[in-house]
């Protein structure tokens, strides 16, 4: 039973990781309605970005959410207003894909000119101690992860539903036509949402860095699995994304532990495709999905 329940454990917290990485994705996805394939060059801007502020100025890598966090939601509006949104009136939407691709492959490029191939490895700050909840044994980061990526859920669907800014947001994604119609600013809510979710990357950069090394193409590491968490849990779905990262943390966990290590991601894979088949559209989209939130 210890070891069924460490098990348990370690998936939990490894959805959580997932989790806070995917939630930024699936909120540019939901109101942009495009996906990002630099999603993980965001967060790899974001762990070098932690690496050097803890490095340098010795700051605990926590702290450094305040500023890496804005940072990046200056990165996201720039990518929406001069990379996006000229492409918003192309006929084909898959050229905004293909930007993001194209910026994907910068951005690696970029940081491999800057810091080189090396591994940076920031100072974990305490976070990497390991701490005994009865038979469970987790790591302090790996519990704040869980904490961070629950309150981060919950904390955007707040904003969504009770701030005006929120209910314009959620009325883009339901209607554009309609929105401009009332007046908003569409390309202005465009940029702030991208501004937001490339800051939630940010966010969990200063979660993430003390835990893994950071390098060049960290992010794909971690993009791939957001892209089969976000689609698990729904286009667009906040809530659904959290969840879907569990069931994919937990049958990572458990794949790896009974089945084989080896074999840990032809059953996530397997899930994931065995899903898309019976249910396209994701196991929450209809419940979560941010174009069904009552006002």
């Amino acid at each position: 039973m210890d070891t069924f329940l460490q098990v348990l454990a370690s998936g939990l917290m490894l959805g959580a990781l997932f989790a806070i990485v995917s939630i930024g994705l699936t909120l540019i996805f939901g109101i942009v309605k495009v996906v990002n394939f630099a999603h993980g060059e965001f967060l790899m801007i974001g762990m070098y970005l932690v690496y050097l502020i803890t490095a340098k100025l010795g700051l605990h890598p926590l702290v450094t959410v305040v500023a890496v966090a804005p940072l990046l939601f200056l990165v996201g509006v720039a990518t929406q207003r001069f990379i996006i949104q000229p492409l918003m009136s192309a006929r084909d939407d898959h050229i905004q894909i293909f930007a993001t691709v194209g910026l994907s492959t910068a951005l690696i490029n970029l940081a491999l000119l800057i810091f080189g191939a090396d591994i940076a490895n920031t100072p974990p700050g305490g976070l990497r101690m390991p701490i005994q909840i009865g038979p469970v044994r987790v790591l302090l980061g790996q519990m704040i992860i869980l904490l961070a990526s629950a309150a981060l859920v919950v904390g955007l669907q707040m904003f969504l539903q009770r701030t005006q800014t929120g209910r314009a947001i959620r009325a883009v994604a339901q209607n554009r036509a309609a929105a401009q119609l009332m007046g908003i600013n569409v390309n202005r809510i465009y940029m702030l949402t991208f501004g937001i979710g490339a800051a939630c990357v940010g966010f969990a950069a200063a979660m993430v860095a003390p835990l893994y090394p950071t390098s060049p193409t960290i992010g794909t590491y971690f993009v791939l699995t957001a892209f089969v968490v976000v689609v698990l849990g729904g286009l667009g779905s906040i809530g659904g994304a959290f969840a879907g990262a569990m069931i994919i943390g937990l049958i990572d966990s458990f794949a790896g532990f009974y089945i084989g290590s080896d074999l840990r991601e032809v059953a996530v894979f397997g899930v994931f495709l065995l899903i898309l088949i019976l249910k396209p559209s994701g196991l929450f989209s209809e419940r979560l999905n941010l174009s069904h939130v009552s006002p």
